[in-house]
């Protein structure tokens, strides 16, 4: 069973069918059990071997309330490679990763533009999401197993709401952002300066609009949530029609109860409202995506709740964030390499460990004294999150964190070697930068340093590679007689 997947509820029974869901009857959320197990979910099994996980029923805020309450629901490359449909995901993390970029790969255009599906309309009477609807006094968001992730956190979060504005001009924006639970009507909304919802506001605010319609959307597919996770849609562009392209459907779109925005038919929960343009409150703080508690705002925009739809017993996912991985993020992986390849053609391959924020890999084969430091100087400039640029030669494997880390013990020398860009952009999260959206970077050129570059005359083989090349039948060997080497083990 793989994808693309029409609801996020299918993704999550392929993942089980994968034997990568672990439900669990209980957890008391007051005592942050469900943190706590999602930390030590992430240090026994890592990033890409550790488990969704789904709370059947859950303690938060004083009272035992149904879910079930879902985490960790992108587990490692085989959910994204199940999401978008890689037929037959098998194999290692680094087959499932690779098969996945080559798979989306054949979808971008040669334009660099992903396809794309636009959105159509479904029939409301039909529509899961309008199975239980709530208007006026009957809304009530605390009815939710919202959670607060983190005994800092301002209060319970909704963490992986898909937030829908639109536009008279520009049109339909769909993106993540985070929302504090503040009563049973109002949420904060947190839009970060320039990000395409408070251009949306400050907009609306220009037109003398008092208030925006918004949508926060629980449980959508895969694939649309990780479109509004990414930066794949720029303003004006339809996330919808980008999601509908990579999943090879259209998404399916049922009007709200109190405005003209649309939402999907088949998510777990909507909630309608409000964002006065001019009124506002403190926000926060929150446990941020870099795993250090963000500051509290002392103003940020709200929402005023109008109404709640949703499926009879609606599934919410809680991201966890500075835990788990958050989002599924190969489409604008895949964007990433094919825009720099057009301007670095010698890239091989690049990455951004998903348990090293601030850190981007590449590979390049290297053909002239410099090709390092240029291709680690492309990548400073063009990669907001990134602080340290590590570029090694075509031979190291990227994903292989050994490999990495040896290149830089033996083909690495700081100067001169690497390069301190002491004042750019950058990622207005980072908790180490005293000044949002301000970073310094480094660049580090552990490729092999050509004697034009103050490398030796002559670089020495590799042990293993010369094992290979000298004796190609013994890993074959090793190989076929693995299975006998373990036959008397006793070991733990």
């Amino acid at each position: 069973m793989t994808g693309p997947f029409a609801s996020f509820r299918d993704y999550v029974a392929a993942l089980e069918s994968r034997g990568r869901l672990l439900r669990i009857g209980s957890m008391d959320q007051d005592r942050f059990e469900a943190t706590g197990f999602a930390y030590r979910l992430i240090d026994e099994r890592g990033f890409h071997g550790a488990p969704a996980f789904l709370v059947e029923k859950i303690r938060t805020g004083g009272r035992w309330l149904d879910g079930p309450v879902l985490g960790n629901v992108f587990p490692g490359w085989l959910a994204e490679a199940l999401a978008y449909g890689v037929p037959d995901p098998t194999g290692d993390d680094r087959q499932l990763y690779q098969a996945t970029r080559d798979h989306l790969a054949r979808k971008l255009g040669a334009d660099g533009r992903w396809p794309r599906i636009l959105p159509v309309e479904s029939d409301p009477a039909t529509a899961p999401v309008k199975e239980v609807i709530a208007l006026g006094d009957d809304v009530d968001l605390l009815r939710f197993p919202w959670l607060q992730t983190n005994p800092g956190d301002a209060g319970p979060y909704i963490t992986a709401g898909t937030v829908f504005m639109e536009d008279p001009e520009l049109g339909r924006n769909v993106a993540t952002y985070r929302c504090q639970v503040k009563g049973p009507r109002r949420l904060g909304l947190n839009c970060e300066i320039g990000q395409h919802g408070w251009t949306f506001i400050q907009r609306a605010r220009k037109r003398g609009a008092a208030t925006v319609p918004a949508a926060v959307v629980l449980g959508v597919d895969p694939i649309t949530f990780s479109i509004g996770t990414s930066k794949l849609g720029g303003l004006g562009e339809d996330e919808l029609a980008i999601a509908g392209g990579l999943r090879g459907n259209p998404v399916e779109l049922v009007p709200c109860e109190t405005s003209p925005l649309r939402v999907p038919a088949l998510a777990e929960l909507v909630i309608e409202g409000e964002v006065p343009v001019g009124d506002g409150e403190a926000e926060g703080p929150y446990g941020e995506v870099y795993g250090y508690m963000g500051l509290k705002k002392p103003w940020n925009f709200v929402l005023d709740v109008r109404a709640i739809t949703h499926r009879r017993n609606p599934w919410i996912v809680n991201s966890f964030a500075g835990i788990t991985k958050l989002t599924m993020s190969m489409p604008q992986a895949v964007a990433n390499f094919v825009n720099y390849r057009r301007i670095m053609p010698n890239l091989v391959d690049l990455y951004r460990p998903v348990e090293s924020n601030g850190v981007v890999l590449a590979s390049i084969d290297k053909r002239l004294p410099g090709d390092g430091m240029v291709a680690g100087q492309h990548l400073a400039a063009g990669d907001m999150f990134g602080k340290l640029v590590i570029v090694v030669d075509k031979d190291v494997d990227l994903h292989n964190k050994e490999q990495v880390f040896h290149a830089l013990g033996t083909r690495w020398q700081p100067h001169p070697a690497s390069l301190l860009i002491p004042h750019t952009k950058g990622f207005p999260l980072d908790p180490s930068a005293p000044t949002r959206w301000v970073t310094s970077k480094m660049v580090i050129d552990a490729t092999r340093q050509l004697p034009a570059e103050g490398g030796p005359a002559e670089w020495p083989g590799v042990s293993r590679v010369l094992l290979n090349e000298q004796s190609p039948g013994t890993e074959a060997l090793v190989d076929s007689r693995w299975a006998e080497y373990w036959r008397d083990w006793r070991g733990g």
